[in-house]
């Protein structure tokens, strides 16, 4: 797992913001984030994951902010964060360099070790929580548009025990085959 040194940040509307400039370079190399006017925007899985591995002193105003008071803040506007925040953390433990998805339904990009602002994202992960309904026309439109950008579609299943098992597809094809429906149920 990655070091990352203790880094101050402060809640500004929903968002982590570092102003620091060695925090900012230290994290943007690692794939934290997003820069803008010289500051450094952290999502709110980044933010989670960094104040889970206690990497992160959070505050707004003078008050610290802990995971738990995050969490539920968070929760308040996306109902996938805690599903979105396991499957970070299981990845980031992992040491991949993970970026939010661009559309799709995807929750991430996912860019091979190593090849992080050299590369782009080799794989494109929406998660899913076990017993979690997904229309078959749906992930396989997915699947499709994902496999044109010449990545590679996974779902990331997070089970009862909050454990991520991944699976990595490829196309799918669901022909509606009338005839054969037809003569199968002549009387």
């Amino acid at each position: 797992m990655e070091e990352t040194p203790l880094v101050n940040g402060d809640l500004v509307s929903e968002q982590t913001c570092i102003s620091d400039k060695n925090m900012i370079h230290e994290l943007d190399l690692k794939g934290y984030g997003e820069i803008e006017n010289e500051k450094l925007f952290l999502k709110q899985f980044e933010t989670l994951f960094l104040l889970y591995s206690k990497r992160l002193i959070l505050k707004k105003g003078k008050k610290q902010i802990d995971f738990d008071t995050f969490m539920n803040i968070c929760q308040k506007t996306d109902s996938e964060i805690l599903t979105k925040f396991l499957i970070y953390r299981d990845l980031k433990n992992r040491g991949y360099v993970v970026k939010d998805g661009f559309g799709f339904g995807s929750d991430f990009r996912v860019y091979e070790r190593g090849h992080f602002g050299e590369k782009g994202a080799k794989f494109l992960i929406f998660g899913l929580n076990e017993g979690q309904q997904e229309k078959m026309g749906n992930l396989q439109k997915k699947i499709e548009e994902i496999t044109q950008m010449g990545k590679e579609p996974i779902i990331a299943v997070i089970d009862r025990r909050g454990e991520v098992i991944y699976y990595k597809i490829n196309r799918m094809n669901f022909n509606e085959n009338k005839s054969r429906l037809e003569e199968s149920f002549k009387i």
